[in-house]
């Protein structure tokens, strides 16, 4: 499988390259001038080569070039420094000056001249015009047009006698070399989209040798790779290392036959279409790789949640993968049209954040919700199955959705909230508890005696510190007061369970159970009633009405009576002696007393 994977990336890279060579020659092609049969008439004096103006002039020496008709291209060129025998061989300067410029100057006609005046604004005479300039190991020489007079004396416009006399220096050092003189004609000047028919053979054999250094240097790292990877004890390099191949076979490729097409000297439009193209296809690379390597990383963060329980957190995973892959691409589309056109990517790129503002603003409840699924899915108030109450309903939890989270009810509606919303809400989670409580207040008769409800009390509490449901900590029951119709009892512990249908069964046995001690108490459950008792009126007791008012009076005229409150000396004397718990009790511990001490001494001798 992984023979075929290889073969099938190598026939692809030998695609590729192979559309490289013909995109480059297409787009070669749509950059030359068109044919001088189809060139417009150029404002200025009338002339039979169109030689007016520089524009007109320039590109008709260019297109007389491209139809392979030197001796036409001969009248563009001012022969006035030549001799006689020098003149004979005009079309071969034509040509090897046509050659030059292919290799070194791309010619802009726009910056040409329309006028038969030509640039008045530039730092040369009024009768010459710049076509352009190339750098020569013995520094820059610049390719001029001049005006000239005709034979029958009206100025028209031509390259440069001082140009002409530069041809032969230039085509020495930027020529075919050492080809031309064992290379057959033919094959120098013969072209198909300015590129020469042995430049064709030559891009066909580098096509071939970049597959072959593609092939051997992808196979190289990946027999040096695999014993370093098979030592480990996890996957997740052997993954990176196969994501790698691909891009970097591609990669590998490019970058040989971009380095195989420089000595050919293909011209100025097709190495700038060469140069462009590869940088393309490595960003392509790049990108193919990056999402490779996002890909895997996902992967090994969606098994992380798995194992810590949070899987949950996945419907993240994919959509940050997706968000993550689509700016790279749009990215990479951006810097892939910045490499191939002339396009001005800045306008491009300020119109899309005009456009995202716009679709933002638009989009604004949109994104809103999307944000709070995210704050949702990080913080986890809540997951999918939870009972819980939101704002002031109950219900579970059944999806939580990029847009909105939805809840089944108690009365088996479902509840739609938006995310925005729901993520804002004051959430509680009842599936999230460790144990529920139980709460409940018993309200006894007021025919209780107190040692009847202490019985009561006594008892509750043994049920609840024996009960296995039941956490001892706390366990509290309470007598807390005398209610409007009852003597109120108060129940309060915790059941060791989180389901509600086992609490319901451990609380109706608890209750049955409190239903039992009282009954066996002989005391009974209050409620609210209204009782008429006819007994016959009785007298105070006599003597316990004297010995209260006696104690009164003696307090008087001692000057003790402990009214509005009692003397400090009466407050320390009382201080702490009454014991707690009461006399009798289980947890009763004597406590010493500290007599003759005041309660400051006591709280610093504490």
């Amino acid at each position: 499988m992984r023979v075929k994977r290889g073969l099938r990336l190598d026939a692809m890279l030998c695609v590729w390259l192979g559309v490289l060579a013909c995109v480059a020659g297409g787009s070669v092609a749509s950059a030359q001038p068109p044919p001088a049969a189809e060139l417009e008439k150029p404002a200025g004096p009338a002339d039979q080569y169109n030689r007016g103006v520089p524009r007109s002039a320039m590109r008709g020496f260019l297109a007389a070039c491209m139809e392979g008709d030197y001796a036409r291209a001969t009248e563009y060129l001012d022969l006035r420094r030549l001799n006689a025998n020098q003149q004979e061989g005009a079309a071969v300067l034509a040509r090897r000056l046509k050659f030059v410029l292919d290799q070194e100057l791309w010619v802009e006609m726009e910056r040409l001249s329309q006028q038969p005046e030509g640039h008045p604004g530039d730092d040369l005479p009024s009768y010459r015009d710049r076509v352009g300039t190339i750098q020569t190991e013995a520094g820059p020489v610049d390719i001029l047009l001049q005006r000239v007079p005709r034979s029958d004396g009206v100025f028209i416009w031509k390259i440069s006698a001082a140009t002409v006399a530069r041809i032969p220096a230039l085509y020495d050092e930027f020529g075919f070399g050492p080809l031309e003189a064992w290379l057959p004609v033919w094959m120098l000047e013969a072209n198909l989209f300015a590129i020469a028919l042995w430049q064709w053979l030559a891009l066909a054999t580098v096509i071939v040798l970049a597959f072959l250094t593609s092939w051997l240097t992808a196979s190289a790292v990946l027999a040096l790779g695999r014993p370093l990877v098979e030592r480990s004890q996890t996957d997740f390099d052997d993954r990176l290392l196969a994501a790698v191949m691909g891009p970097l076979h591609l990669v590998i490729g490019v970058l040989a036959f971009h380095l195989g097409t420089l000595p050919l000297g293909l011209a100025v439009p097709v190495r700038r279409v060469v140069t462009g193209m590869a940088s393309a296809l490595a960003v392509m690379a790049l990108t193919w790789l990056v999402f490779r390597v996002i890909d895997i990383f996902g992967d090994v963060v969606e098994k992380r949640f798995e194992d810590r329980g949070v899987s949950t957190a996945n419907r993240f995973v994919p959509l940050g993968r997706k968000a993550l892959k689509a700016a790279l691409g749009v990215l990479a589309v951006l810097v892939a049209i910045d490499s191939l056109t002339p396009f001005d990517v800045t306008a491009l790129i300020a119109g899309l954040g005009v456009g995202g503002i716009a679709i933002a603003l638009a989009a604004q409840k949109t994104l809103e919700n999307v944000f709070g699924y995210l704050m949702i899915v990080a913080d986890r108030p809540v997951s999918v199955g939870d009972f819980c109450r939101f704002g002031d309903q109950l219900g579970t939890v059944e999806e939580v959705g990029l847009r909105s989270t939805k809840l089944r009810t108690r009365d088996r509606t479902i509840v739609t909230v938006p995310n925005a919303e729901f993520s804002a809400m004051k959430l509680e989670n009842f599936a999230k508890r460790d144990r529920i409580r139980f709460h409940t207040v018993l309200g006894l008769r007021y025919e209780t005696t107190p040692d009847q409800l202490r019985h009561v009390l006594v008892e509750i509490r043994r049920l609840l510190l024996s009960h296995e449901m039941v956490v001892p900590d706390p366990a509290r029951v309470r007598f807390v007061g005398f209610g409007a119709y009852s003597l109120d009892v108060e129940i309060t512990s915790y059941v060791a369970t989180s389901d509600w249908a086992e609490f319901l069964a451990v609380r109706e046995d608890l209750l049955l159970r409190l239903m039992d001690i009282v009954s066996s108490s002989g005391a009974g459950f209050a409620f609210p009633s209204q009782t008429t008792y006819i007994v016959r009126d009785e007298s105070p007791d006599g003597e316990k009405v004297r010995t209260a008012e006696e104690q009164v009076r003696a307090w008087r005229e001692l000057g003790e009576l402990p009214l509005p409150d009692f003397a400090e000396e009466a407050k320390i004397t009382l201080d702490d002696s009454l014991s707690y718990p009461p006399e009798g009790s289980s947890t009763s511990i004597k406590k010493p007393t500290l007599a003759g001490a005041n309660k400051d001494d006591r709280s610093l001798d504490l």
